[in-house]
């Protein structure tokens, strides 16, 4: 079974950085590579489901014309929107998935700290929805954290390796450590130093 909203609800009951995005190297230093996986400088359309208080969301926003975030937990929404506020292009929605997905088409699709809250069937449903909003050219980036969650149905491995199967998309760029796996998919394959006529 998929982890319920109450749980998320509860993280953020009295506290605005559950995770200690803010505060933790881990977490600045896995934003920052996050970025860096992106093969492209800059994205028409950004959906970055499971926003959290919207840390990422607020680096991922100069990269892109739109932004869509969402969060399940009321709280976490209010936050990303504090958050985003200095960025006109930028929206943040309640929103539990993978049943209310947005409408519209994405050149990226960010997973990030999210799938292994899903149980296997609601997981390929999810990827189903991002397979079918993700533009000719769409990448879909995944990051998530290693070691086993109490209460996850899944682990890292287990999601990574179902959106490797499902996705059927080239793997473009990878960086794995001990703590976190971090992928991106694209329908396009083509290299950064290709595209630059440098090969």
């Amino acid at each position: 079974m998929s982890v319920a909203t109450p749980y998320f609800d509860q993280l953020f009951a009295g506290n605005d950085d559950p995770w200690a995005f803010r505060q933790r190297w881990y977490e600045r230093r896995k934003r920052a590579l996050t970025l860096a996986l992106l093969t492209r400088p800059r994205y028409a359309s950004v959906f970055e489901p499971g926003c959290a208080n919207g840390e990422l969301s607020f680096e991922l926003a100069p990269r892109c014309d739109h932004l869509l975030c969402c969060d399940t937990a009321s709280a976490a929404v209010a936050l990303a929107r504090s958050r985003l506020l200095g960025f006109a292009h930028a929206q943040v929605e309640q929103s539990r998935l993978p049943e209310q997905w947005p409408t519209g088409e994405f050149d990226l699709i960010v997973l990030s700290e999210l799938c292994y809250y899903l149980d296997s069937d609601d997981l390929c449903r999810l990827i189903d929805r991002v397979l079918s909003s993700l533009t000719a050219n769409g990448q879909v980036l995944a990051c998530h954290w290693r070691p086993a969650i109490d209460g996850c149905p899944q682990t890292a491995e287990q999601v990574h390796a179902l959106l490797h199967e499902r996705l059927a998309t080239p793997l473009v760029a990878t960086h794995h450590e001990h703590d976190f796996l971090l992928d991106l998919w694209s329908r396009d394959g083509t290299s950064v130093a290709t595209l630059e006529g440098l090969r």
